[in-house]
């Protein structure tokens, strides 16, 4: 009888991309933080895609079925101007945009023209569940089924580490924007202690009437959530309030506010995540990080 194989050795990241994204992508920028020889065997990542969408009327930011109350027109506006270096490279949004800034006037009009232009199509991304508006606010409600079914499909990824012989305190549920907030979704609703939680620039998409649902053993693991109180896509009002309700439910959240971040993930950030991560899993020593060439400026479409 052959005998069972042994169990993966050290850690594991799973690390979840924004709206918009892809896990090759957000792995290009989270890998070199983990590439040192020496963590090699002691820390395993996983970078998944989420599947594509189509999220229709992206000038209102809805999705099938949805329709964004005429008081959210203002924040749209805002929220094109804040798109509009993003659509214009992102591969996803099929977009190629030219636009000069001449005066206030033509501003508007730009924004009218992309507002109606995005009204009339359905654009495909890749999201983990709907968006509902943008920016995302303290306020904002998500469609808890389609957050639920990408819980699941993150509690399946868990259940099967576990099941190969990895520890639960030694399984890491991290992400960015969506999916820090899918992230803190599947710790909160996962039945065991996990290794700790890390939440960029995200949100709880869930309403607290889901407090109920959060397990005495969720409760216990750790969370360590970074926002930039700069941030015009996930407003920093929408962090500050996720971490208080962790804490509301006992649970340690370690917040880490940065007064010029926007929209992005830096090495400042992603240095004390790594060190964070290693400590929890009982790696000494500094490590030498292959750190990027310049800071990331990630933006995705929350």
């Amino acid at each position: 009888m052959a005998a069972a194989p042994p169990p993966p050795a050290g850690g594991f990241v799973l690390f979840l991309h924004g709206s918009g994204g892809s896990g090759e992508e957000i792995g290009a920028e989270v890998a070199p933080y983990f590439a040192a020889p020496e963590l090699a065997s002691s820390v395993r990542l996983s970078f998944p895609t989420a599947p594509t969408v189509p999220i229709a009327c992206y000038g209102e930011f809805y999705q099938p079925g949805f329709r964004a109350p005429r008081k959210n027109r203002t924040h749209l506006i805002m929220a094109i101007f804040n798109f509009l270096p993003v659509l214009a490279v992102h591969p996803s949004a099929s977009l190629r945009l030219s636009i000069l800034v001449m005066d206030e006037g033509f501003n508007l009009l730009c924004c009218f023209a992309l507002w109606m232009l995005l009204k009339a199509r359905d654009v495909v991304i890749t999201a983990w569940f709907g968006i509902s508006e943008v920016p995302i606010t303290a306020k904002t409600v998500r469609d808890e089924k389609e957050v639920l079914k990408a819980v699941e499909y993150v509690h399946g990824l868990i259940d099967k580490e576990i099941a190969s012989g990895t520890s639960p305190s030694d399984i890491f549920v991290c992400g960015l924007s969506q999916g820090g907030a899918l992230a803190i979704a599947s710790v909160l609703l996962y039945p065991k202690t996990l290794g700790g939680c890390v939440v960029f620039s995200g949100s709880v998409p869930l309403r607290k009437t889901f407090a109920d649902k959060v397990s005495p053993e969720a409760r216990k693991t750790p969370v360590l959530w970074f926002h930039g109180m700069a941030d015009g896509l996930v407003l920093f009002e929408a962090g500050h309030a996720g971490c208080a309700f962790l804490e509301e439910l006992g649970m340690t959240c370690e917040f880490k506010a940065y007064p010029t971040l926007g929209h992005s993930m830096i090495d400042e950030e992603l240095q004390y995540f790594q060190q964070w991560i290693l400590n929890r899993l009982g790696i000494s020593g500094i490590i030498e990080t292959a750190r990027p060439s310049s800071p990331s400026q990630h933006k995705d479409l929350q």
